[in-house]
């Protein structure tokens, strides 16, 4: 059965326009609030009856003011208007003097009442319409980081889903206008080309698609029992041929156990750390796996021993779209951002650090359920 996960920290600053769309339109009906207008008034009358004889009529006043303020932050209109004219006639009648009379004693008690009724009726107006006006602010807000994101995105995308067809095509060509002047190394370097460019093009459609799900809001997880080595070892092996050029260590105790996880997310994840470090490190670099259980939470790290990050930029290499300063070209800086969201759906934390020598380590923490076979965990 699918379960929906609660919002996380980047989801939910790019669901703030749906749940305001959500507010909007599905405000209580008119009924419902002309009730909670009139009942939030009587209840504060009754406030002011236990307090009256501590406080006096004038401070009653201020706390039924109060009252209409807070009216006017959550509902319509008329329904403030009501609660404010209410509050004052029931003012006077309970608490001016000559009580329980529409009758005001004195002048200065009349202009009392007269002021406490406009300002009532002036503020739940102000305070309604500064309200409309916040609501409109946010949803103009909300449009325009929405457009922003949508050209971010499609200008990134657009080089980098050019650039991999660009070579496909064109490796297709030489393939088949000059298929008998090819050597066989000649075919094969053009077909390499092809599965490069190819493998490219899928991971940035991959991470778009990976995004969509994050900044839709309901990305469910479906966790099945998972073994590690076969996770790792799936995601090395779609990145063969990138991974030619480099030494690729892998270090998983074969007493580890099952875990449960999302076992296709998960996979990605991997796919962007290793990736990352593969585009980041020089040819001939060492890429490092390792996965362990301690205190029944899955770590993974991955680690290189290329250059590292430069200090200042290491809070920012999880935002979307972030690519480094001195980045070889190509890329979106979708991965690490897609891979953070991806762990934190798991519940769990992904972090960053430089090595002591050189080279940059990331690591997954993941709380999750273990299953080990034949008791291997006191073996």
């Amino acid at each position: 059965m699918k379960r929906q996960l609660p919002l996380l920290r980047h989801q939910r600053e790019a669901m703030d326009h749906r749940a305001l769309k959500v507010y909007l339109f599905h405000r209580p009906n008119r009924r419902t609030q002309y009730f909670v207008s009139i009942g939030t008034i009587v209840l504060f009358l009754g406030i002011g009856f236990l307090v009256q004889d501590y406080v006096g009529y004038r401070v009653i006043a201020l706390v039924l003011m109060l009252a209409v303020s807070v009216l006017a932050i959550f509902l319509d209109i008329v329904p403030v208007l009501l609660a404010a004219s209410l509050s004052a006639l029931l003012w006077n009648f309970l608490f001016i003097p000559p009580r329980f009379t529409l009758a005001v004693g004195d002048a200065e008690d009349r202009l009392l009442f007269v002021m406490y009724f406009v300002i009532a009726l002036i503020n739940g107006v102000a305070t309604y319409k500064i309200r409309e006006m916040q609501k409109v602010i946010r949803r103009k807000e909300a449009r325009a980081d929405a457009v922003k994101f949508y050209n971010t995105l499609f200008n990134s995308l657009s080089h980098e889903l050019r650039t991999p067809i660009t070579t496909i095509v064109g490796a297709a060509d030489n393939l088949q206008a000059a298929n008998t002047q090819l050597t066989e190394k000649d075919k094969q370097e053009l077909i390499g080309e092809i599965s490069i460019a190819g493998l490219r093009l899928n991971q940035q459609v991959e991470n778009l698609l990976s995004m969509s799900r994050l900044e839709s809001g309901f990305l469910q997880l479906k966790k099945d029992w998972c073994d590690v080595h076969d996770l790792v070892y799936k995601t090395i092996g779609q990145l063969e041929i990138p991974l030619q050029y480099f030494k690729v260590a892998v270090f998983i105790p074969e007493t580890l156990p099952l875990v449960k996880l999302d076992f296709g997310i998960m996979e990605h994840v991997l796919f962007n750390l290793i990736s990352n470090a593969a585009n980041h490190t020089p040819v001939d670099s060492k890429i490092t796996i390792q996965a362990a259980v301690e205190n029944d939470q899955l770590v993974m790290i991955v680690a290189d021993n290329g250059p590292g990050f430069p200090q200042d930029e290491m809070d920012k290499v999880f935002d979307k779209f972030y690519r480094l300063k001195d980045a070889k070209p190509g890329g979106t800086g979708l991965g690490l951002s897609i891979a953070r969201g991806f762990v934190e759906a798991h519940g769990g934390t992904i972090t960053l650090e430089n090595l002591p020598v050189c080279g940059a380590k990331f690591t997954i923490h993941i709380p999750t359920e273990l299953s080990y076979l034949s008791g291997l965990k006191n073996e």
